[in-house]
């Protein structure tokens, strides 16, 4: 008889899926089901999606993380899985968009994260089955004193994932089944097998989100628009990310803030050549200049440093009103 293997939060752990699978012996008329979250904070995010994807008889379900993707949401974790996938990235927030954020069969309901007694899943809200910032708001909200799944009343089981339960999944009743147990975290990957209930469970093979974390720092960092901050909130940033940065990505955020400082060193430089362009040309040259706004204050007088500073909020504007008056400024470092 063909079972369903409902696997818990896998982020990224293609390894430990293989291993749950051999484990729990998976056989090809076997329904795979994964409870959402099978990407970010893993070393292969890729390998996952490929495996569901490809293999018939699978089905994944809408975890808050792919919701991130799929709604342009992203901190550090997805920032990550973007360029760990790289030009198959966009494909695959494509192929996220389709997953349903439920799965029921005659034997359990699959959720990512929550879901409310007494109402059928296709009218439940989606923040709540996925675990969205604003469905734990909600859940907060209805059930300040314990979690959902303590006022579960229908009979039907309910398998979900979300809310790390420790090394072991959260088993209660028969009817509650919490299976994110951590594997990338470095604690387990647990799996259901239903109608038989059984529980499939291997060991991490390491703590993947530090490892990846660590690992992945200096790439993130280089891919964020940091032509595009403010001054002030440049600074910061440089210095938030050095304290909890390794030695080369410390090198690298200090060779940024070289890179800041020679451009704003740079504009005694700029407001000579807007005063000298601005001199060379006629009224009508003024105004069909890229940097016109400048250089008619430079032609009447009035631009100076405190000037042209607010021309010049960010690394960016720097770097353009240079070129528009034929300077070089240094390159951001790479």
């Amino acid at each position: 008889m063909p079972r369903t293997v409902i696997v818990g939060d896998i982020h990224g752990c293609f390894d430990e899926l293989l291993d749950l699978l051999d484990k729990a012996a998976i056989r090809p008329d076997d329904l795979l089901v994964g409870v959402g979250d099978l990407v970010d904070r893993g070393p292969a995010p890729g390998e996952v999606v490929r495996l569901f994807r490809e293999r018939p008889n699978s089905v994944a379900v809408m975890g808050n993380h792919e919701r991130k993707h799929v709604r342009g949401i992203f901190s550090y974790a997805q920032e990550i899985t973007r360029l760990q996938l790289g030009d198959r990235y966009a494909e695959t927030v494509d192929w996220m968009r389709t997953l349903p954020y439920h799965y029921e069969n005659e034997h359990v309901r699959v959720v990512h994260a929550a879901m409310l007694s007494g109402t059928p899943l296709a009218e439940q809200r989606e923040e709540i089955l996925c675990g969205s910032t604003r469905g734990e708001r909600e859940l907060a909200a209805l059930f300040p004193d314990g979690h959902w799944h303590d006022h579960y009343t229908d009979a039907k089981p309910v398998v979900f994932g979300h809310h790390v339960t420790g090394r072991e999944p959260l088993i209660r009743d028969g009817r509650i089944f919490g299976l994110d147990t951590g594997a990338c975290h470095g604690w387990n990957l647990t799996a259901l097998s239903v109608p038989d209930f059984t529980v499939h469970s291997v060991p991490a093979r390491a703590d993947h989100w530090s490892v990846t974390r660590r690992r992945w720092q200096l790439p993130v960092l280089r891919n964020r628009p940091w032509p595009d901050l403010p001054w002030p909130e440049l600074d910061r940033a440089i210095d938030r990310f050095s304290r909890s940065a390794d030695a080369a990505t410390r090198d690298w955020l200090e060779a940024l803030r070289t890179w800041a400082a020679d451009l704003r060193a740079a504009f005694p430089a700029l407001l000579t050549a807007a005063r000298r362009v601005a001199a060379a040309l006629t009224t009508d040259g003024l105004r069909g200049h890229p940097a016109a706004k400048v250089l008619f204050q430079a032609r009447d007088g009035r631009l100076d440093q405190t000037g042209l500073s607010r021309q010049c909020p960010t690394p960016r504007a720097t770097v353009d009103l240079a070129a528009s008056l034929g300077l070089t400024l240094p390159e951001r470092p790479e």
